[in-house]
């Protein structure tokens, strides 16, 4: 393929020599032979043990890292679009012979990228969005009171309650204080039906069949008798919107009905904007890529591929998830995760190679002064110093990048 550049290279004679010496100096301080302080055995004693090939790979690190360095600058000036790849052909102890590969930015051909034809849908936000977003609201400021009276759906029950199968207790099916919210459908069918009417202080025999499907083997589809105690009833105290209400929900110049509505109402309007617009440009991208001849080299979209994942390992661990428990919970591994993901890599590297063609093409640029602004925006949004941001994001050259791709975006909008 014309987007790679092998470079080969032979290390011999002395400079192999020396790394043969550092590898030994390595190789040495890690082993004991018997006779020597650790690290301290000759040179000539430790290669009758363990023989000079086994200094081999170190010695070839040395001088490959050397040489690594070397060729990527000397290379500086080419488009380096993926982690070269060294491939080692030949190694005795007269040398080493290795080839460094080079995966060069691909020549892209645009087709037609303006006046695509996609047009971005119009956004309303419906009455029935704003109460549902206000019923939203009162739940989320509910408040629960003890209720003196019968229990029912939608109130919720401290109970004491142990199971029985056949007259005898079985395991796991104890607890004291409970909480059970009544029409949940977080226990057993039935269960939750036969304590309504109930109230605090009650006892009462509730008898169940487990689900067919319930996964304990002594269990599933057999009837039990659960014993029940029920410590105290609660009922939910529905919010009205009133000044109470309003100072809870500590919205600044929201104190009415209307001025939240018209609050809510913007805030909806916003959201389904951003997904509007988000899917508007997918659009634009795809319909836009398909104009496009490109042949994207294999290692770009292997990086990309890692680069997903990883992003996807930093997802679950803000939920507390590892990636080891991922592919348990979903009896995969990460062969057929990444091979899951292959498609929508393949799919962004190619949108990133027609944006930059874009870039080119438009004569887009982005001065110092402009990113340095935007960087200053962004840190106030995410409440940072603006060193401390363009740390995170890897400094002021991505923030130029980021905005000449935002641009080309909008050649595609056709603003």
């Amino acid at each position: 393929m014309n987007n790679i550049k092998e470079v080969k290279k032979s290390v011999d004679g002395k400079k192999w020599e020396e790394a043969l010496d550092k590898a030994f100096e390595k190789a040495n301080s890690k082993v004991e032979i018997d006779g020597f302080r650790k690290g301290k055995a000759p040179k000539d004693v430790y290669l009758k043990k363990y023989g000079k090939e086994s200094l081999f790979m170190d010695a070839a690190d040395v001088v490959i890292g050397e040489a690594y360095t070397e060729v990527l600058e000397e290379n500086k000036d080419l488009p380096i679009v993926a982690e070269p790849k060294v491939e080692l052909e030949k190694i005795d102890e007269k040398g080493v012979d290795f080839s460094i590969k080079l995966v060069l930015k691909p020549e892209i051909k645009l087709g037609e990228y303006k006046n695509l034809g996609v047009t971005k849908e119009e956004v309303e936000v419906t009455k029935e969005e704003i109460d549902q977003e206000i019923d939203n609201l009162t739940k989320k400021y509910e408040e629960e009171a003890i209720k003196t009276g019968d229990a029912e759906l939608g109130d919720t029950v401290n109970i004491d309650f142990e199971g029985f199968k056949d007259g005898v207790a079985f395991e796991g099916g104890k607890a004291d204080g409970h909480m059970l919210k009544l029409g949940s459908g977080s226990f057993i069918p039935g269960f939750e039906d036969q304590l309504v009417g109930a109230k605090a202080g009650d006892e009462i025999e509730v008898k169940v069949t487990f689900p067919e499907e319930y996964p304990a083997e002594d269990l599933k589809g057999q009837e039990v008798l659960f014993k029940v105690k029920v410590n105290e009833v609660k009922e939910t105290i529905k919010r009205e919107l009133d000044e109470t209400f309003f100072e809870d929900l500590g919205m600044g110049g929201i104190n009415d009905k209307d001025s939240l509505e018209k609050q809510l109402k913007e805030n909806i309007r916003v959201r389904k904007d951003v997904d509007s617009d988000n899917k508007y440009i997918d659009q634009l991208l795809e319909k836009a890529s398909e104009n496009v001849e490109v042949d994207i080299p294999v290692e770009m979209i292997d990086e990309e591929v890692h680069r997903m994942v990883h992003q996807y390992e930093e997802q679950l661990k803000m939920q507390g998830l590892t990636l080891e428990q991922y592919y348990q919970f979903t009896n995969t591994d990460e062969e057929k995760l990444k091979e899951q993901m292959k498609e929508e890599a393949s799919k962004r590297v190619k949108y990133r190679l027609m944006l930059e063609a874009i870039v080119k093409a438009e004569n887009i640029s982005v001065n110092e002064e402009e990113a340095d602004k935007e960087a200053e925006n962004i840190a106030k949004r995410y409440q940072m110093e603006k060193e401390e941001f363009l740390k995170a994001f890897g400094g002021l050259n991505v923030v130029k990048y980021d905005l000449e791709m935002r641009k080309a975006i909008e050649v595609l909008k056709g603003n």
